[in-house]
Parts: structure tokens; sequence; C-alpha cells
């Protein structure tokens, strides 16, 4: 160890320099666990990119399967077990109801795409990628289960002084 101020020697344990008078100072140790910290939410990020991941798949696959059944249920398409107005032929013509379904298409790919950035973000760890996965977290909230879950989870993950530091040292 050596002195601030003139640079001489300093035995460990010196209180103060013998050739300048100036109190010695204590070198900074790390702070300790820093590292173990950093693995530990690195590992955690990464598990949740990957949860984005299936849930944009997840997000397509039941978004086609459900507007599949909506134009077989608007076509007319379910034969002897529908009842109604519609059971014997097509559903009358009507923009609201097309208009309706490609809201759907547009919500649907939407969700997805958002879903897919924030785990694309996170996977990469971008700054970018931490303010996207919690838009997306915030949005699936309102889709119960699944996106409620998920939502949470990344909210508890990426929000907080301590998380938000971890996520920037990444």
């Amino acid at each position: 160890m050596y002195c601030s101020g003139c640079g001489q020697v300093l035995v460990p344990g010196q209180p103060v320099c013998p050739q300048c008078g100036r109190p010695a100072v204590a070198p900074v140790t790390p702070v300790s666990g820093l590292e173990f910290q950093l693995e530990s939410y690195a590992g955690k990020v990464k598990a949740l990119s990957v949860v984005w991941f299936i849930y944009a798949g997840f997000s397509v696959a039941t978004g086609i399967a459900g507007l599949a059944f909506a134009n077989a249920f608007m076509g007319g398409r379910f034969g002897p077990w529908m009842h109604g107005p519609w059971a014997n032929g097509p559903m009358p013509p009507g923009w609201p109801l097309s208009l309706a379904l490609h809201f759907a298409w547009i919500y649907i790919v939407m969700r997805s795409g958002l879903a897919l950035a924030a785990g694309w973000g996170l996977w990469e760890r971008a700054p970018w990628g931490r303010i996207v996965a919690i838009v997306a977290a915030f949005l699936g909230l309102l889709k119960f289960p699944f996106g409620t879950a998920l939502g949470i989870w990344t909210l508890v993950v990426l929000m907080g002084y301590r998380n938000t530091t971890l996520y920037e040292r990444l």
C-alpha cells in the first residue's frame, strides 16, 4: 500500500504516512457476492426470455385457432349442431363482423409481436428489452391465466432499484 499524498510505501495497518503525515486510506474491497448475484439474475432473465418466446408462440396458436372457429361459425359450417337463425346457411353479410375479425387478426399479431420483442430483448440483454418486457407484462396482466402469471413474474424480476441496477450491469 502507498500513501496517496507522497507515494511513500506504507506498512499494512499503519494509520498515517511517516513522511507527510497524511492519514492512510484503507483499500476499497469489492462488494461481496455481487458476481454471484449477477450470475443468478442473468439466469432469471434468460429463463424469463424463454417463457416470453413460448408465450408468443402460444398467443399465435390460440389466436389462429380462435379465429378459425369464429370464421367457421360465421360461415355456418357447423351444420346440424348449430341452432338459431343461421342454422341453415351462412350469416347475413355484414361489415361489422368482418371488421371485428380483421381487428382480431391485428390484435393477435401485435400481441404476439410484442411478446416476441420482449423475449428477444431480454435474451440479448438489450437496454430496450427491459422496457418492452415491462410494457408487455402490464398488457399481459389482462390475459388470464397465462398472461397474468407471466406479467407478474416479469414485473417481479425486472422492477425495483436492485433489479434495475443488476439488469444494467449484465
